[in-house]
């Protein structure tokens, strides 16, 4: 490829660089409506209800400029932007899905993060934020009560923290070398896997990407607390034992999106010893719960799997994105992940082999996303944490408490911090199918008015059928005072909602 010729000035200042003077002014600026916007959250509506349309009205059309524009006005611009047209999981009554309220040094430190912009795949590239995060590593172990003498990660999130540990079972588990001969091996058998019907749908993508197939897939009912009925998890282990397949990787969850169950983790552990599987707990929500006190036996046992996802984005309110993948055997990554080729050269210093995450995931290229999550350990410590959650348990189950006493609202779940229930209208007596059928349009119907609405945000879960409104409290800006507010939200709406759509047939109240 012919370069052209040009003239290059003695000095060059190329238009991505800004002046100190001009940094500091616009990140001056910036900082200010930053900390003007984390004050007004509470005011603001939690979600914004606008089209794509009206978003990409606001955001404006056109081409690509062909010249640039000051920085400090396109960060006025930006911020004016994200802040008036965005759902704010940082609102007190945001209660949906599991998505923390973000602490503001995490903020901080994702600007410090990306001015040094260090690249974690090797220590040579970046020697301080590969030891914070080792350091990070070995804290989330520590708060959670698992080993701290294995290995671990930092990834993006839940899905990627649990495809790690997924990948490394397959490669420790299964009876013959999958790294060199693939799942087409001639000595290849089916292997399986297991999960309850309340796993999140990561396993799905994990054995469709991962060559396995969904078909793979072994799924286990779960029992009248919707926690994986370990009965028949043996009996299917064993079946498939008996019919010469390979019981290969078997996933407990501590804390299922939809309700917070916990699996029967001590039973899960013995069934895996017993069949020689890999032990892994999805914990990217529930495990943080293990430093609590009153954290449960079941609970505490995920100590005994043999990889453990964790999200410090849910419990740790650490700003997205942020997930952790635990091994107990600190070979299990680097068997499933390391390469050496010959355009990297990384040696030994002063006799010591630094780590490498390279070695130890999928990226070879990683942000610092560490330093956020260890600013936030070290500004909260062990004993704020279990304050914060403690709080966000009790707020959960305060809003059950008031949900069970209301004549029009029917409390089905609280586990964890996650309460479900539905709104059923006076005059209406659930159980026959014409009134379920009715109860789960109004729920759906009133789940999205009350989104619009602004005053609120939770989300669903369908519990035996029935279409619920569900609220997950990871938010440590969440007040008694908003989980008071909500019942009457609720049956407001709701109210008004029945008054439109319930049909003659069913009767008026």
């Amino acid at each position: 490829m012919s370069v052209p010729t040009t003239t290059t000035p003695a000095s060059r200042v190329a238009p991505l660089e800004m002046s100190p003077e001009a940094f500091r002014a616009a990140g001056h600026a910036l900082v200010d409506q930053i900390a003007e916007f984390l004050t007004s959250i509470p005011s603001r509506p939690v979600s914004p209800n606008e089209s794509p349309a009206e978003v990409r009205a606001a955001l404006g059309g056109g081409a690509l400029p062909a010249n640039g524009a000051d920085p400090k006005q396109l960060l006025d611009e930006a911020a004016k932007l994200l802040t008036g047209h965005s759902l704010l999981n940082g609102h007190p009554r945001f209660y949906g899905y599991i998505t923390s309220s973000a602490a503001p040094l995490g903020a901080l430190g994702d600007l410090l993060a990306a001015a040094v912009n260090p690249n974690c795949g090797s220590f040579a590239l970046a020697p301080m934020a590969t030891e914070i995060e080792r350091q990070t590593v070995r804290w989330i172990s520590e708060l959670i009560g698992y080993p701290t003498d294995g290995d671990g990660i930092l990834v993006s999130g839940g899905n990627m923290a649990n495809f790690v540990c997924f990948l490394a079972g397959r490669r420790a588990r299964a009876p013959w070398n999958v790294r060199d001969e693939g799942l087409a091996s001639p000595s290849a058998k089916r292997l399986r896997v297991y999960a309850s019907t309340e796993t999140h749908t990561w396993v799905q993508k994990a054995c469709d990407l991962f060559g396995l197939g969904t078909s793979a897939m072994r799924w286990i009912p779960t029992d009248a607390e919707l926690r994986m009925d370990a009965d028949a998890l043996a009996r299917t282990m064993a079946e498939d034992r008996a019919n010469g397949d390979v019981p290969l990787i078997v996933v407990g969850t501590a804390g299922t999106v939809s309700t917070g169950a916990i699996d029967p983790l001590p039973r899960i552990a013995e069934l895996c010893r017993e069949h020689g599987a890999w032990f892994h707990v999805d914990g990217a929500y529930g495990a943080l719960a293990a430093l609590l006190p009153e954290a449960s036996a079941d609970l505490k046992a995920l100590s005994l799997a043999d990889s453990v996802a964790v999200d410090p984005h849910k419990w740790l309110y650490t700003p997205l994105e942020a997930g952790c993948a635990l091994v107990r055997s600190r070979d299990a990554l680097t068997d499933a992940y390391s390469w050496h080729p010959p355009y990297y050269h990384f040696n030994e210093m002063d006799g010591e082999q630094p780590v490498n995450f390279y070695e130890r995931g999928p990226q070879n290229s990683r942000g610092f996303r560490a330093l956020k999550v260890w600013l936030g350990l070290r500004q909260v410590g062990r004993d704020g944490y279990r304050r914060l959650l403690a709080d966000d348990l009790a707020l959960s189950q305060l809003l059950y408490e008031r949900v069970a006493a209301h004549p029009r609202l029917e409390a089905f779940t609280q586990g964890l911090s996650i309460t479900t229930f539905r709104y059923v209208p006076d005059g209406l007596k659930p159980g026959t199918p014409a009134a379920d059928e009715y109860l789960n349009a109004l729920n759906t119907e009133l789940l999205t008015r009350i989104q619009a609405s602004g005053r609120a945000y939770p989300s669903n879960a369908v519990v035996r059928g029935a279409f619920l409104i569900r609220t997950c409290i990871v938010n440590f800006r969440t007040t008694r005072a908003d989980i008071e507010a909500l019942p009457g939200l609720v049956v407001e709406l709701g109210d008004a909602l029945d008054r439109e759509m319930r049909p003659a047939t069913l009767g008026r109240a």
